[in-house]
């Protein structure tokens, strides 16, 4: 709350929001992004509801129910789509309320006579067709987003924190702390970490933890290095010895004072980090290292696209959401550096 009231804090959100392009970037961002975390509302091959016989049922989040629940002679889950048409044709007050995409980004939906991948269709619900294995493409591309979206934000936290941390040390230590770790920074940022991917893909099946800890362990020096020129920068000044003076510790020293004072050094980073984690992840998918089959991924369904250049409804759906994704994050960055530039609070006399 302090920090929404104080007057250069509320001039950056002015000038935030004159930059019209970033402003409305951002919230089209925050809105795929809250809308891709809700999936299953959007994209499932169960209902969001069921009315049978006055009884209502929740199969999306609610328990697995059977045929014989709806009067099937089946004790398996019924096709729900097939169970919607029997409910409107019988016209008997029954009913049932499918997703606006009507298929699950695991599904297979194939064709009696025609082979994988379908061209786009009104009439099958498949508004960008289907891939290589009959699955929905968009709703892969909803859940890929979802989870390109998660793996990035996770990152982040992941650097910040450990790059944050280490360079604060370093530029307020400095000394042989802050030589030591500029040794190990440039001998960790020789490590080529795509061998070490591959490396570890050899051994094991990379899951969603297990790229994010490898891409974390060497994805914190960037961020280091900004945070130890900032350090530095600011605990040369005047405030900074003044805290001293009053007996202020380390601790309180950094966090309530050069933190706060670095923070458009932070902010600015921030799309950019998100833009490189979705890119890094996609590029993994498309090679093959990424997260294991079949996971919805950007980067697998680019794969297909690229080896099935005639469905170009594969590659083109995907060019098209990475290209207006990191297009709204570059306006956002963009946005944000324009709103926190010094030139703009600073006066000269």
């Amino acid at each position: 709350m302090n920090l929404l009231r104080n007057p250069v804090a509320q001039k950056r959100w002015q000038r935030f929001k004159q930059s019209r392009r970033g402003y409305i970037s951002a919230w089209l961002l925050l809105v795929l992004t809250t809308l891709s975390f809700g999936a299953e509302l959007l994209a499932n091959h169960r209902p969001l509801l069921v009315s049978y016989q006055g009884e209502l049922y929740f199969p999306t989040f609610g328990a697995q129910h059977s045929g014989k629940d709806f009067g099937l002679d089946i004790d398996y889950e019924p096709n729900y789509r097939e169970l919607q048409a029997l409910f409107r044709n019988a016209d008997e007050g029954n009913w049932v309320l499918m997703p606006p995409i009507p298929y699950g980004p695991l599904e297979n939906d194939l064709i009696v006579g025609d082979f994988p991948p379908h061209a786009p269709s009104l009439t099958t619900q498949h508004y960008l067709g289907t891939d290589t294995s009959g699955r929905d493409v968009l709703a892969r591309l909803i859940y890929g987003f979802r989870t390109a979206m998660l793996f990035s934000l996770v990152l982040l936290v992941f650097n910040y924190a450990i790059g944050v941390a280490i360079g604060c040390m370093m530029g307020y230590w400095g000394g042989a702390f802050d030589l030591f770790f500029q040794r190990i920074i440039e001998i960790w940022s020789n490590v080529p970490f795509l061998y070490v991917i591959m490396i570890v893909a050899s051994i094991i099946t990379p899951g969603f933890w297990t790229l994010l800890f490898i891409m974390a362990f060497f994805g914190w020096t960037a961020m280091t290095w900004y945070m130890r020129t900032a350090t530095y920068k600011e605990v040369s000044r005047d405030y900074v010895m003044a805290a001293r003076a009053l007996g202020a510790s380390g601790s309180r020293i950094v966090f309530r004072h050069i933190l706060p004072n670095s923070v458009s050094t932070l902010i600015t980073f921030v799309p950019f980090s998100v833009a490189s984690g979705i890119t890094a992840l996609t590029a993994l998918d498309y090679l093959g290292f990424g997260l294991p089959a079949p996971t919805p991924s950007w980067g697998e369904l680019l794969k297909q696209g690229t080896e099935n250049m005639e469905s170009l409804w594969l590659v083109g759906s995907v060019v098209v959401a990475m290209t207006l994704i990191l297009m709204l994050v570059a306006y956002v960055g963009e946005a944000i550096r324009d709103a926190y530039d010094p030139r703009k609070f600073s006066f000269y006399e």
